[in-house]
């Protein structure tokens, strides 16, 4: 992977400049929805848990990971969902 550290620097820019434009809508949409803020944070706790799993030698599937982070944002979508629905009916 190091043979092409300017490959390398050019995605890291381009994923920066990418983070830039998107920090503000994305900070809207959490502010606004803030079940999806404590998915988040579940996300992250999740991830930080495994990283210091594998750090003590333990090895965690991550396809376990990654399908437990999809079932949940399903789920969350779901209730993003019915949720409008509600509001919409109540209206």
């Amino acid at each position: 992977m190091a043979k092409h550290i300017e490959i390398m620097v050019a995605a890291v820019l381009i994923s920066a400049v990418v983070m830039l434009v998107f920090a503000g809508p994305v900070s809207s949409f959490v502010e606004r929805h803030p079940t999806v803020k404590i998915l988040a944070l579940s996300f992250l706790l999740m991830i930080g848990l495994m990283l210091m799993a594998e750090g003590l030698g333990s090895h965690i599937e991550k396809g376990y990971a990654y399908f437990a982070m999809g079932f949940s944002f399903f789920v969350e979508m779901i209730n993003q969902r019915t949720s409008a629905r509600r509001k919409a009916a109540a209206a």
